[in-house]
């Protein structure tokens, strides 16, 4: 098939198993600029921290597992993210709706946002052949590791691996994972996964204000896996719990949500550069308080708390309030409906991407492209 500029799409995949291909991609800018040329990678970060990129010539997009709007889109649930998106956030849903909508959230915790697992749930409806497309792919990250570690790292790397699902939603510590091991063997291993996209940092940061990277605390972290359902794959849980009482799980598996919410937040950042996650928490004798997450609205900050069953307790994110006079607003994700009260912005847990799209005007129009 010839290659025609202006009406062929070139596509190079895997191009880190070359890196020099990288630094190839300017000659295709500088010398056939009407070719579009996509290169695609898994661990292609690798190969860029070996040669670099060729600045002014290539544009990068990061990418991630399907958000919970593009997994209703897959099902031709378009109806539902348009509620999503254009609905009130001071008037509550419709319970049959707002409880449906549960649902879906219940059976994407389950399913995960892989596309592959999406593409299998969408077209035979057998979980169980989900769940085991789950172990494959956590078998292939576990082969893939020997492509971007050293030998006697591999070990480490592997103890790592399996112990982030353990400790959602905790601040991470190695003296927790089993074994002899050492935080200056573990470190680089952490290290190499979060490279490798498998992993995600969420930093403590004071929020005192912009950038939020500004006053954070680098020992101080919490990790986040690649998936939701992957996650729950490694742990050995029985996803099936998901669709048999997704309301019970809501209640008992607060850190997955709080993981679910963060993969939510991944998914809608900005694609053209690498995402960095923050939380807050204040460790003082007899008033210890945290905050799930920290994001940045132009020059605003906003901690969200993510809370599982009715999440009434709010100590945390007023105490934040309180002790941010330029924070004038917080958010709470829960299974509970819309609602406002004070200073406190309540939305469902299927309204995360609304919170963000209302705010980034180009969001909303990507996806209302693809609805």
């Amino acid at each position: 098939m010839p290659i025609i500029p202006g009406q062929t799409l070139l596509f190079i995949d895997e191009i880190q198993m070359i890196p020099k291909a990288v630094t190839a991609l300017r000659y295709f800018y500088e010398q056939i600029p009407e070719l579009h040329v996509i290169a695609a990678g898994s661990l292609l970060d690798f190969a860029v921290e070996q040669v670099g990129i060729p600045v002014g010539r290539v544009e990068s997009l990061y990418l991630y597992p399907m958000s919970f709007l593009e997994f209703l889109l897959a099902m031709d649930s378009d109806i539902l993210v348009e509620e999503i998106l254009s609905h009130p956030v001071d008037e509550p849903m419709s319970e049959p709706v707002h409880n449906k909508m549960l649902s879906l959230v219940g059976e994407y915790i389950a399913i995960g946002g892989m596309p592959g697992v999406v593409e299998c749930w969408l077209e035979t409806k057998d979980a169980s052949r989900c769940f085991a497309l789950h172990h494959a792919l956590i078998d292939t990250y576990r082969h893939d590791f020997v492509r971007y570690t050293k030998n006697f790292q591999i070990k480490y790397v592997e103890a790592v691996f399996n112990e982030i699902p353990k400790q959602l939603g905790k601040k991470f510590k190695y003296s927790s994972i089993d074994g002899e091991y050492r935080k200056r063997e573990l470190a680089p291993a952490l290290d190499l996964l979060v490279t490798a996209g498998i992993a995600h940092k969420v930093t403590h940061s004071s929020g005192q204000g912009i950038p939020l990277g500004a006053g954070v605390d680098p020992e101080a972290y919490k990790i986040i896996f690649l998936d939701i359902a992957l996650s729950q794959a490694v742990l050995g849980l029985d996803l099936a719990v998901w669709f048999l009482n997704p309301a019970q799980q809501f209640i008992n598996k607060g850190e997955l949500l709080e993981a679910f919410v963060g993969q939510e937040l991944l998914a809608c950042a900005n694609p053209h550069g690498k995402h960095y996650f923050y939380y807050w928490q204040r460790n003082v004798p007899s008033s210890s308080a945290e905050v799930d997450y920290l994001i940045q609205s132009g020059e605003k900050i906003i901690p969200i708390e993510v809370k599982s069953g009715a999440g009434t307790t709010l100590k945390s994110l007023f105490l934040f309030l309180e002790s941010h006079p330029k924070t004038s607003v917080g958010v709470r994700f829960s299974t509970q409906n819309y609602s406002l009260h004070n200073a406190i912005h309540s939305y469902p847990l299927y309204a995360v991407a609304k919170i963000i799209s209302d705010k980034n005007n180009n969001l909303k129009q990507a996806i209302e492209k693809l609805v």
